[in-house]
C-alpha cells in the first residue's frame, strides 16, 4: 500500500514538474517576444513620427513657397508702379522747369510759341495719367496660420487602442446547404475598426474544439460586416471550427472563443416537405405516417476528363481556360515528333494533358476529342440514376459559355444543344449579349439575369435537368426528357474559363422546389 502511494505521489511529482517545466519554457518564449516585439512596435512609432515629420515639412515647404511666390509677385507690381512715377516725376519736374523760364522771358518774340508747346506737353504728361493708388497691398495676414487644433489633437496622441474580441452569436449563425454563414458582434462599439480576419478548419470530432488539431487554420481577411457566408462546403466537413477577430489600421486584437458548427445532415424529403436524418429517424417506427420518403443520392463526384476536350482548351482537374494557341502548339510538336513540313491534322494531334482518373469510363479516346468549333469538355463520370448538384463558376468576359449535360455518344463536331444528345444554358457574350437555353438546335431565350455562378440539377429518373443561380437559389430554366442513356457532365468555353464545384448536397431550398412542382411550371416542352 505505501509502495503503491509513493508512486502514485512520484506519478503525480513527475506531472507536475513536466507542466512547470513546459511553463518556464513558455515564460522564457514570452520574453523573448515581448523582446522581439517590443522592438518591432518601437521601429513601427519611429516609422509613423519619421512619416508624420516628412509630412510636416513636405507641408512647410509648400506654403514657405506659397509665402515667396506671393511676395516675388507682390514686389514686382510695386517696383513697375514705382519705376512709372519716377519717371512720370521727372517728366514733370523738367515741364515746371522749362515753364518758370519761359514765364521769365515773358516780352520775348518766342513767348507765345514756347507757351503753347509748354500746354501741350503738360496735356500729354505721364504725371496725369498715373493712379496714385498701389496696385497690390502690402498686407500678408492671409498667408497666417493657426496651428491650434492640430497642435491640441497632437498632443492628445496615444496608443491605438487593441479592438475587443468578437462573440460568435451561434443563434444568429446558419447552417444549410453546403453553406455556414457565421454572425458576430462587438462588446463595445467601436468606430475604428477596419475589417475582420475568420479563421475555420475543419474537424471531424463532436464537441468544442481540442487543443490540438489536424488541420490547418484557413484564413478570410478583409470582411467588413460582422457576417460571412462560407460556401460549397462538403459532405466530409461534417464538424468545423471558426474564429474571428477585429482589427483596425494598426493592430488585430485576440481570437474569439472557437465554436463548432456542425455542416448540414443529408436531407429527406417527406410529403413536399425537407425533413433532416434525425425527424425522419424519429418517424422510423411511424411508417404510416411517411408514405413518401427519399433519401437523396451521395454528393456527386466528378472531375473534367481532358482526353475528351478541345486542343484549345487546358484542362486542370475542375478548372478549365481557353487557349488561342492551344491547337497550333500540338500542331507543332505533331510535325516535330514526324519531322515533317507539312501541318499536322487536329484529329491526329495528340491529348493536350494527362485524362483524370474516372470512376467510369466515357467511352471516348483521344482520337475522338472535340474539334473544329465545338469547344467542349465532358465530366469523367457517368450519371445513370439519382439526382445531382453542382455548380460551375465562370469568367463574366468569356465571350461564350456552356453548360448542361450529354450523352456520352456526343459527337466529336457536335456543339452542346444543337443536337438530341445534350441540353444546356448558353451565354453568348459575341457581339451582343444573349441568354438562351439549348436542345436539339431549339432555342429558348432566358427573361433572367446572367449570373456569373449556375447551378446544375439532374434528376435522372424523373428526366429533370433543372438550372438556378447559384447565389440565390432562383430558377432559371428546366428542361423535362426521357433520358435513355447515362449522361455526362459537359462544358463549353470560347475565349474565356470556367471552375466547377462537385461533392455538394442538392440544396433543401431546390429539392423543395422540385417537389412543389415549381421545376414543371418553368420547363419548355418545346425543348424536351
Amino acid at each position: 500500500m505505501e509502495q503503491e502511494a509513493l508512486r502514485k505521489i512520484i506519478t503525480t511529482l513527475a506531472v507536475k514538474n513536466e507542466e512547470i517545466q513546459s511553463f518556464i519554457y513558455s515564460l522564457k518564449q514570452m520574453l523573448l517576444n515581448v523582446e522581439a516585439n517590443s522592438t518591432k512596435v518601437q521601429e513601427d512609432l519611429e516609422e509613423e513620427f519619421q512619416s508624420l515629420l516628412s509630412m510636416l515639412e513636405e507641408l512647410k515647404e509648400g506654403m514657405l513657397m506659397k509665402i515667396k511666390q506671393d511676395r516675388a509677385s507682390r514686389t514686382y507690381e510695386l517696383q513697375n508702379q514705382l519705376s512709372a512715377c519716377t519717371r512720370a516725376l521727372e517728366s514733370s519736374e523738367e515741364l515746371l522747369e522749362m515753364a518758370n523760364h519761359t514765364l521769365q522771358a515773358a516780352d520775348s518774340e518766342d513767348f507765345l510759341q514756347a507757351a503753347k508747346q509748354i500746354k501741350d506737353s503738360v496735356t500729354m504728361a505721364p504725371a496725369f495719367r498715373l493712379s496714385l493708388k498701389a496696385k497690390v497691398s502690402d498686407n500678408m495676414s492671409h498667408l497666417m496660420v493657426d496651428f491650434a487644433q492640430e497642435r491640441q489633437m497632437l498632443q492628445g496622441l496615444t496608443f491605438l487602442p487593441v479592438p475587443s474580441t468578437p462573440m460568435i452569436d451561434l443563434a444568429e449563425s446558419l447552417v444549410a446547404d453546403n453553406c455556414v454563414t457565421l454572425v458576430w458582434r462587438m462588446p463595445d462599439e467601436d468606430s475604428k475598426i477596419d475589417h475582420y480576419v475568420l479563421e475555420y478548419r475543419r474537424t471531424n470530432f463532436e464537441g468544442p474544439p481540442r487543443l490540438k488539431e489536424d488541420q490547418p487554420w484557413m484564413v478570410v481577411e478583409g470582411i467588413r460586416h460582422t457576417e460571412y457566408t462560407l460556401t460549397g462546403l462538403k459532405f466530409d466537413m461534417k464538424y468545423m471550427n471558426f474564429r474571428v477577430k477585429a482589427c483596425n489600421k494598426a493592430v488585430a486584437g485576440e481570437f474569439s472563443e472557437p465554436v463548432t458548427l456542425e455542416t448540414p445532415v443529408p436531407v429527406l424529403v417527406c410529403l413536399g416537405h425537407c425533413l433532416p436524418v434525425s425527424v425522419f429517424l424519429c418517424l422510423s417506427g411511424f411508417s404510416h405516417l411517411c408514405t413518401s420518403l427519399v433519401c437523396p443520392a451521395p454528393a456527386f463526384m466528378f472531375r473534367l476528363d481532358a482526353s475528351t476536350s478541345h486542343q484549345n482548351l487546358r484542362v486542370d482537374d475542375l478548372a478549365v481556360e481557353w487557349d488561342a494557341m492551344g491547337g497550333k502548339v500540338q500542331d507543332i510538336k505533331a510535325r516535330e515528333k514526324d519531322g515533317k513540313g507539312r501541318t499536322a491534322s487536329p484529329v491526329n494531334s495528340p491529348a493536350r494533358g494527362t485524362p483524370s482518373p474516372k470512376r467510369m469510363s466515357s467511352g471516348r479516346g483521344g482520337r475522338d476529342r472535340f474539334t473544329a468549333e465545338s469547344y467542349t469538355v465532358l465530366g469523367d463520370t457517368l450519371i445513370d440514376g439519382g439526382d445531382h448538384y453542382w455548380e460551375v463558376r465562370y469568367e463574366p468576359d468569356s465571350k461564350a459559355f456552356g453548360v448542361g449535360v450529354a450523352y456520352r455518344s456526343l459527337g466529336r463536331f457536335e456543339q452542346l444543344g444543337k443536337t438530341s444528345a445534350s441540353w444546356c444554358l448558353h451565354v453568348n457574350n459575341w457581339l451582343q449579349v444573349s441568354f438562351t437555353a439549348k436542345h436539339a438546335n431549339k432555342v429558348k431565350v432566358l427573361d433572367a439575369p446572367v449570373p456569373d455562378c449556375l447551378g446544375v440539377h439532374c434528376d435522372f429518373h424523373q428526366g429533370l435537368l433543372s438550372f438556378y443561380n447559384a447565389r440565390t437559389k432562383q430558377l432559371l430554366h428546366t428542361f423535362k426528357a426521357k433520358f435513355t442513356q447515362p449522361l455526362l457532365p459537359a462544358f463549353t468555353v470560347w475565349c474565356g474559363s470556367f471552375h466547377v464545384t462537385t461533392g455538394l448536397q442538392v440544396p433543401s431550398s431546390v429539392r423543395c422546389l422540385q417537389k412543389r412542382g415549381s421545376a414543371t411550371s418553368s420547363s419548355n416542352t418545346s425543348l424536351s
